[in-house]
């Protein structure tokens, strides 16, 4: 029987896509084969041991990936690009040439790329003029501060670790003026200190290269009218010829900002004939600020000098000053620990600076002298600021004060462990004073000594030996019968000792060197040697003088010892201070 012919069409219809899809499942479709990864080497150079790279690889979908060193990574086949953000380490900048950038990867091969570190300088910045809003300053950077630099009022000027500032020598006695009610935050670290300093080459510096750092607070000082601070006004750039007020303040909680590990090096620039700046002039200064580990090094005039105010302070050093380690005076009235001073020569100044001081002492303390100092009813005015107490009246607590070695030319008036006078009081604690030619001690004057009868000054536990003077450092010049004197001390309980016959200062610590320009801060102990008489007889407590507990409060720490390391303890003055003459 013969099919119709719709019946056939349809037949054949469905033998064809019966075929189709035979044949679909049959051959299937064709997966392109893998394409193998190629490698991308990178050699990374030119780094100190121990520091990564920074190195950042580009490519195609997106590709990014972080590369800190020498390695070869797996990549696709494709164009890669390489860039290598800039290193800073210890304060030095390195930065990298790449070589091999863009790098284009094959299938299975190798391609490379060198990326090459090198140290590249810092870039220089120039401070001058006033700095009238808040500022940091970074170790990043090189500063240079070219003549008088004021920070103004309402400003805060902020200081990273590690940050160095340098006098300009183009500008001979540039300094950095940090005003009345402006502060300054200069927080270094024992590693990484913050340092001021000559602009001249090590080898090539000198005492007085430049000015040096000058802190105005709002505290009250004892001396009246409109006293500036010397050589502010002097023939500098940038200065104001009236110069900078620092009398008449109000606030002794007064706050003008943190030191913590700052030197202050080869400053004390004389702006005027006799009118030196000091390495760290400190001038009515409230108890608000924090001032510790600071370091004052080869400066021409003192090295710390207070006048008036509150301001407290521990863990302060002075080497090589070309006049005063310390000098307080118009109505100073801050608490000090630790303190530590050393004299081994007289450094010759920067032609043109100034000239080493006629009378360097390790302590200089005056009550009051010059204008405006008040005599109050019926004294002398070297007692100004008796009415409203603010008599002269630091403290000085566990210091050690050495002097130049036999051989050394010592100024004519200069060469004193401690002279106290023009109506000062004052606490004097647990302190050594050694090698001071002239003398261990000196109570110059009857205005002092109406203090000391008062007990309104009051030195107690001291370590003399290899002093000059008379009964083994009493009796230096200035001093009479009436005060000064062994017995007058003795008569005042001050329990000062005496070292014996051929006691040597160097004796008493674990390393005192003969100094040299070789040495470094790594060949000084300040610790009590094995043995030492100063390992002990300290005040170790003021319950026994309420006078002294009084006066020192929870600041000052009564310590069994003398001097201003303890037996074993920590060395506090090792990693951020410096030993060099020039």
């Amino acid at each position: 029987m013969t099919m119709p012919v719709r019946l056939r069409a349809l037949a054949f219809s469905f033998a064809t896509l019966a075929l189709a899809a035979c044949s679909s499942n049959d051959d299937g479709p064709t997966t392109p084969p893998a394409v193998a990864n190629g490698s991308l080497a990178i050699t990374i150079s030119g780094l100190p041991t121990g520091v990564s790279g920074a190195v950042t690889v580009t490519g195609p979908g997106n590709f990014s990936q972080s590369v800190q060193s020498t390695s070869t990574i797996s990549v696709a086949p494709g164009s890669y690009t390489l860039a290598a953000a800039q290193i800073i380490n210890n304060n030095v900048r390195y930065n990298a040439t790449i070589t091999g950038s863009p790098a284009t990867v094959a299938s299975n091969a190798t391609a490379n790329v060198t990326v090459a570190y090198a140290v590249t300088a810092n870039p220089t910045v120039v401070l001058s003029g006033s700095i009238a809003a808040n500022r940091t300053l970074t170790p990043d950077t090189s500063y240079v501060l070219r003549g008088f630099v004021y920070v103004n009022s309402g400003a805060t000027l902020t200081i990273n670790a590690g940050t160095r500032i340098v006098g300009d020598t183009t500008a001979l006695g540039s300094a950095l003026f940090v005003l009345r009610g402006a502060r300054i935050v200069a927080n270094g670290t024992a590693t990484a200190p913050v340092v001021f300093t000559s602009q001249r080459a090590p080898g090539n510096r000198s005492p007085g290269d430049w000015g040096g750092l000058v802190i105005v607070g709002n505290a009250r000082a004892n001396r009246t009218g409109n006293i500036i601070v010397e050589g502010s006004n002097g023939s500098v750039v940038g200065a104001d010829p009236n110069g900078v007020i620092y009398t008449g303040g109000t606030n002794d909680e007064d706050n003008s900002g943190t030191l913590r590990y700052v030197r202050v090096e080869f400053a004390g620039y004389a702006t005027l004939t006799d009118a030196e700046l000091n390495s760290f002039t400190i001038a009515a200064v409230g108890r608000g600020t924090t001032m510790e580990y600071l370091q004052a090094l080869a400066g021409l005039d003192d090295h710390f000098e207070w006048f008036g105010g509150t301001v407290n302070g521990r863990y302060l050093v002075s080497y090589e000053s070309g006049d005063d380690h310390f000098d307080g005076s118009e109505g100073y009235r801050g608490l000090n620990q630790f303190l530590i001073g050393l004299q081994t020569t007289y450094l010759t100044p920067r032609p043109g600076a100034g000239a080493v001081s006629a009378d360097p002492q390790g302590f200089e303390i005056d009550g009051c002298n010059g204008g405006g100092c008040v005599a109050p009813s019926g004294a002398n005015a070297q007692s100004a600021g008796r009415d409203d107490g603010l008599w002269n009246m630091n403290v000085f607590a566990n210091f050690t004060l050495i002097g130049t070695p036999a051989g050394v030319t010592v100024p004519g008036s200069g060469g004193v462990g401690a002279v106290l006078r023009r109506g000062t009081g004052g606490y004097y604690l647990n302190g050594v004073l050694a090698r001071w030619s002239r003398g261990g001690i000196s109570l110059r004057d009857s205005t002092s000594n109406n203090r000391f009868q008062v007990d309104s000054l009051i030195v107690r536990n001291l370590y003399f030996a290899e002093n000059g003077g008379t009964d083994g450092g009493f009796d230096a010049p200035g001093s009479t019968t009436n005060f000064g004197t062994a017995a007058a001390f003795t008569a005042r309980n001050a329990n000062i000792t005496v070292g014996a016959a051929g006691t040597a200062a160097a004796s008493l610590f674990t390393s005192l060197p003969t100094v040299s320009a070789t040495t470094t801060t790594a060949n000084f102990d300040w610790s009590p040697a094995t043995g030492s008489p100063i390992a002990t007889g300290g005040l170790a407590t003021f319950a026994s003088d309420p006078r002294i507990a009084a006066r020192v409060g929870t600041f000052i720490t009564p310590t069994a010892y003398r001097g201003a390391a303890a037996p074993g303890g920590t060395k506090w003055w090792e990693g951020w201070t410096n030993y060099a003459r020039n």
